[in-house]
């Protein structure tokens, strides 16, 4: 208990108060401008956050997550463009409903079920959290592998366009991760000759060339296209009867949100779509979806700011990122002198408090942002995009090398940013590759640690009953996506058999 209170009392302090409710702010605005990210956001800020207090930088991160998720909302209603890709599943009742002059209506929808989503996640990350630790205490390096392993065979199911992809993707993070001398055997690994790449790459340029750099290139190519705008009133929150009428689909996909935010590497997206498809299961009227059915809102709204407060279960206490956001959350606890993973909870228990105090004030100070500004934040839909990606471009620039002031991690966000531009053209998501750069440093360093302990016999492995689970779980995890495949080439034999 003394040490939830020294938690909230951290961010009670007037400095960090007003660094939380700027990113609330912040991912607000990020949420609702179309093409903009919350992952983006924060990349952005992460060389900018290093000469601010650790607590108060990692709340404000965390703040922003939560708040950026509605955000998306604001525009997925308003002009029928998710500012966010979790948004997309709001979009298809949100404007419907926006259509039939009800905006404010829909607005407020959006924003009570995403409110209670996130107290109902958070809920479950203060008491998952601690709990999960001290599961995780008893593991070993061979136990970490086997977790490791099984976050990156998660990677699959990550949304996107193919899940071969974003395997490709996340290997090809992890292969990144391994430039630089290796600490067990002193052996210097695709440096190239140059002195800079000897101690790796730095997470920090990497990922704003990946998230904003690539963007900025993508965005440059629909400068001029025409947005359909419609006129934005004051948010309405739904009355008592109509949200007791909903409750149902609310703590379904609150609870679902929570569960798919907990796995490693799953994330809002995938959280919204199976909230929406639940909600619609579920729903006496299932008819009514895509016309501006109010569960067709309230189910991804809550499903996917849940996730977002449980992602951040194994993003602490195994140090496993729960979805693309988060991986940069743990690299910002990296950067800040953190150790992520059950030790967090241990040595600093306080902190994690803190973050949990930090998510609760954001999922109220959105609420309240969204009930006095909804109007208002629709309107940065008009700033023009000649604007506002050359800022976007400047900013990414100061970041990249403010971080450690060197004009190679300049060098490395352009490249990155190119690599990332032609990667999401040819259906490459930057998140996988970033778990795979974030995940890989722990899959090297546990299989090194493993192959010492059992005297490089890779079958002793399979001497852990913890490890053999989530190597099923990995296999599981891997040929699940086939799965629809090979039923259908099943089909098509037996077809053929009957003929």
């Amino acid at each position: 208990m003394e040490d939830v209170v020294r938690g909230l009392l951290l961010i009670l302090e007037l400095e960090n108060i007003l660094l939380i409710f700027a990113g609330v702010l912040i991912g607000v605005l990020v949420g609702a401008l179309p093409g903009l990210s919350s992952p983006m956001a924060i990349a952005l800020l992460l060389p900018f956050t290093i000469s601010l207090d650790p607590v108060a930088s990692i709340c404000m991160m965390a703040a922003l997550y939560c708040a950026g998720t509605f955000g998306g909302s604001i525009t997925a209603i308003l002009i029928n463009a998710p500012g966010a890709p979790p948004a997309v599943a709001t979009a298809l009742d949100g404007y419907q409903m926006a259509k039939k002059g009800e905006p404010g209506r829909a607005l407020g929808l959006a924003a009570i079920a995403s409110v209670l989503g996130g107290i109902f996640s958070i809920v479950i990350f203060l008491f998952a959290t601690p709990l999960l630790a001290e599961v995780a205490l008893k593991f070993g390096p061979v136990e970490y592998f086997g977790l490791a392993l099984f976050a990156l065979s998660m990677l699959a199911a990550m949304s996107g366009k193919s899940s071969i992809r974003n395997l490709i993707a996340g290997v090809l993070g992890v292969l990144v991760s391994t430039v630089g001398v290796h600490l067990a055997t002193g052996v210097e690994r695709f440096d190239f000759g140059i002195a800079e790449l000897t101690e790796g790459i730095k997470f920090v340029p990497v990922l704003i060339g990946l998230f904003a750099m690539s963007e900025l290139l993508t965005q440059s190519r629909t400068l001029n296209a025409a947005v359909e705008r419609m006129s934005a009133k004051t948010l309405r929150l739904p009355t008592i009867a109509e949200l007791k009428s909903l409750k149902g689909t609310i703590i379904r996909s609150s609870g679902l949100g929570t569960f798919i935010g907990i796995l490693p590497a799953e994330g809002s997206t995938v959280a919204a779509m199976m909230g929406y498809n639940e909600a619609k299961r579920w729903s006496k009227t299932p008819e009514k979806f895509g016309t501006g059915c109010a569960e067709g809102i309230v189910g991804p709204e809550a499903a996917n700011n849940a996730a977002a407060g449980g992602a951040m279960v194994p993003t602490l206490a195994l140090g496993i990122p729960g979805s693309g956001t988060t991986a940069l959350i743990l690299a910002a606890l990296v950067m800040h002198g953190f150790r992520p993973g059950p030790y967090l909870i241990i040595e600093t228990p306080h902190f994690v408090y803190a973050i949990f105090g930090a998510m609760l004030f954001a999922n109220f100070a959105f609420l309240g942002i969204g009930l006095a500004g909804a109007k208002l934040f629709s309107y940065v839909t008009f700033i023009p995009k000649r604007f506002l990606w050359p800022s976007v471009f400047v900013f990414s620039l100061i970041g990249s090398y403010a971080y450690s002031s060197a004009i190679f991690d300049v060098w490395v966000m352009l490249l990155s940013g190119i690599i990332g531009y032609f990667g999401l053209r040819n259906g490459f998501s930057p998140a996988p590759f970033v778990m795979g750069l974030i995940l890989g440093k722990m899959v090297e360093e546990t299989f090194t640690q493993s192959m010492v302990i059992h005297d490089s016999n890779v079958i002793n492995f399979f001497d852990s009953g913890v490890f053999i689970f989530f190597f099923i779980l990995t296999l599981i995890s891997l040929t699940t996506p086939f799965w629809p495949n090979i039923r259908a080439a099943f089909s098509r034999k037996k077809d053929e058999q009957r003929v």
